[in-house]
């Protein structure tokens, strides 16, 4: 998925948003903020690892909060499942 597919994506964000959809098996690929601090994203990045969730880096924390329509920075964003009626769905374009 590419940054700009995710300003259309279902999606959650900032660390702990991102950190519980992972567990929760609802996180299909993580963004992480280049410029975010590594002591915030490190165990994040590792979470992702653990659950085989694919993890993209952007170039800065504003260009992130940007692609998820929002007007402050953001140190990871992730795209997320659709739960209906106990089935999931990849999210495409929001819808």
């Amino acid at each position: 998925m590419t940054l700009e597919a995710l300003k259309t994506a279902k999606r959650v964000i900032g660390i702990k948003q991102v950190a519980k959809a992972v567990k929760r098996e609802a996180a299909t690929e993580v963004f992480i903020a280049d410029d975010a601090e590594v002591k915030v994203v490190e165990p994040l990045e590792t979470l992702c690892s653990e659950h085989g969730v694919p993890v993209s880096r952007v170039s800065s924390m504003k260009e992130l909060g940007a692609a998820c329509n929002i007007e402050v920075g953001a140190a990871a964003a992730a795209a997320v499942l659709i739960v209906a009626a106990g089935l999931m769905f990849r999210a495409a374009g929001g819808r």
